[in-house]
């Protein structure tokens, strides 16, 4: 029995860019307090995040759409289940990618801060002057290897555990969110809207935890170290701390994603 479709090729490719493109975005915050420019960082963060948020709705209806290839002589859910779990795996291997070019796109991330600064804030702009031979140059130069000379200085100390906890279960939630609510979709097919409508309960819950617990210590520690309050190895603890956590969440989501999908049957039966 085949798993793996061209569907959930293009469903996984879509995935990987989406899930690189929201880790790379904790590199913004360093690149903007070494170039001096927080404010400008913080913009490009939030594009980077309204950017792979869209591409998210986008994925939902794909994702869903795989029920209707279930074949004739299978059971759709152990089918489903399967291919659903494929994607998850996606999901790490997208954070994993991320994180080796974690280096290289804070170089990137610093070259488009002060670009960005130069155009008046214009994305386009930006996109416009460097989509070319001598901007993917650039680009090419900036790459770097992982080093462990990186985590020179980085100790449990400088790690904020609390927020390492609050993230890996936010990265599940948000890994599972859509394909538990899709899968409860199918254990319940009376209720299959409610639980389908569900996904953005469940996502909107992990943003308010993001909102309330993760941005804000974020942004205020980097506002720190650019003023000298605080050591640089703090913000780059941090972002060590996001990464990482967000890597151990979507291997917790394997774990989460079969109780989550009858959570949600249960709660689209009872409201």
């Amino acid at each position: 029995m085949e798993l793996i479709t061209g569907k959930v090729i293009i469903i996984s490719l879509f995935l990987l860019i989406i899930t690189m493109i929201e880790t790379l975005a904790y590199s913004t915050r360093i690149s903007g307090v070494r170039v001096k420019l927080i404010a400008t960082a913080l913009f490009l963060f939030g594009t980077l995040v309204i950017v792979s948020r869209f591409s998210t709705m986008i994925q939902q209806p794909l994702t869903a759409k795989l029920i209707a290839y279930v074949p004739e002589n299978s059971n759709p859910l152990n089918y489903i289940e399967g291919q659903y779990r494929i994607l998850i795996w996606v999901t790490t291997f997208g954070v994993l990618f991320g994180i080796l070019l974690f280096p290289t796109f804070i170089n990137i991330f610093s070259r488009a801060i002060i670009q960005l600064s130069n155009q008046s804030g214009s994305v386009i702009a930006l996109f416009i002057k460097h989509f070319n031979r001598k901007g993917f140059k650039k680009v090419f130069m900036c790459f770097r290897l992982p080093r462990l000379t990186y985590l020179k200085g980085i100790t449990l100390k400088t790690i904020p555990k609390r927020l390492f906890v609050i993230n890996v279960i936010i990265s599940a939630v948000f890994t599972i969110g859509v394909l538990s609510s899709i899968y409860a979709s199918m254990l319940v097919p009376k209720y299959s809207q409610a639980a389908l409508m569900s996904s953005g309960i469940i996502n909107g819950i992990a943003t308010i935890l993001l909102t309330l617990f993760i941005d804000p210590k974020a942004s205020v520690l980097a506002d720190r170290v650019m003023k000298k309050q605080s050591d640089y190895i703090y913000l780059k603890s941090y972002s060590l701390t996001m990464i990482s956590s967000k890597f151990l969440g979507t291997i917790a989501a394997q774990l989460l994603f079969i109780p989550a999908a009858y959570y949600v049957a249960w709660f689209a039966k009872w409201i």
